[in-house]
């Protein structure tokens, strides 16, 4: 069981799930505080889709739009990129204790974080900076990394570094990992595969089916079945 809903206060989504057997979860650039068993942790930008392991219990957590994280955490993205960490290496221990005992008696426990969260990211200028806005929705939409590094008037290099701090990785690769997600929405929405890949930027099928084998590990047909 799966389900999501806006945040109000930081963009990205609160998700629940819970699952009896593993479940893939896919890149999608974004940086999650997950509660799980008691625990608080955050699990950084991924390059490629991890398996997570079942839980009777319900886990919960917050998927920070691309950009939010290090306002929320404090750090530079790609210091998280392929991680899991417990929040108490990121925040104030005190303080973490104390979230973690209220979201074991609290009723909604997303709201408890992401109030948490937004004071966080409050303190670090808000956590929704248009500029990084900007630059992950032109990405997402597909446009070129050198026409992007020219409309901010920097260097494709500068562009790289930039997006290695907001993001966890290089412009490219987020780009990668927007235009799958964009595609498997199409494709999920009931469009022809062949129509998804060309409508989100894809040359072709077959270009599409090899970046979904590259970024999950599986084929397309694969990873719809599951």
């Amino acid at each position: 069981m799966y389900a999501e809903r806006p945040l109000t206060l930081l963009p990205g989504v609160a998700w629940e799930v819970t699952a009896t057997g593993p479940y893939r979860v896919l890149p999608d650039g974004g940086t999650d505080l997950i509660w799980m068993g008691g625990q608080l942790m955050v699990a950084g930008p991924d390059t490629r889709a991890t398996i997570t392991e079942p839980s009777m219990t319900r886990t919960v957590g917050l998927r920070f739009a691309p950009g939010t994280g290090p306002a929320v955490f404090g750090i530079a993205a790609h210091e998280l990129r392929d991680q899991r960490r417990p929040l108490l290496d990121l925040w104030p221990g005190p303080e973490v204790r104390e979230l973690e005992e209220r979201l074991a008696t609290g009723a909604d426990p997303a709201q408890l974080m992401e109030a948490a969260a937004a004071r966080h990211a409050g303190a670090r200028g808000g956590g929704d900076d248009p500029s990084t806005r900007w630059l992950a929705g032109e990405l997402g939409r597909g446009t070129a990394v050198a026409e992007i590094a020219r409309l901010l008037g920097i260097t494709e290099r500068h562009l790289h570094r930039r997006s290695m701090i907001a993001f966890g990785y290089g412009a490219k690769t987020l780009q990668r990992v927007l235009r799958l997600q964009r595609a498997l929405t199409l494709v999920r929405r009931g469009s022809p595969a062949a129509m998804a890949a060309l409508d989100a930027g894809y040359a072709d099928q077959t270009h599409l089916a090899h970046e979904v084998r590259a970024l999950t590990g599986v084929s397309l047909g694969g990873l719809l079945r599951t």
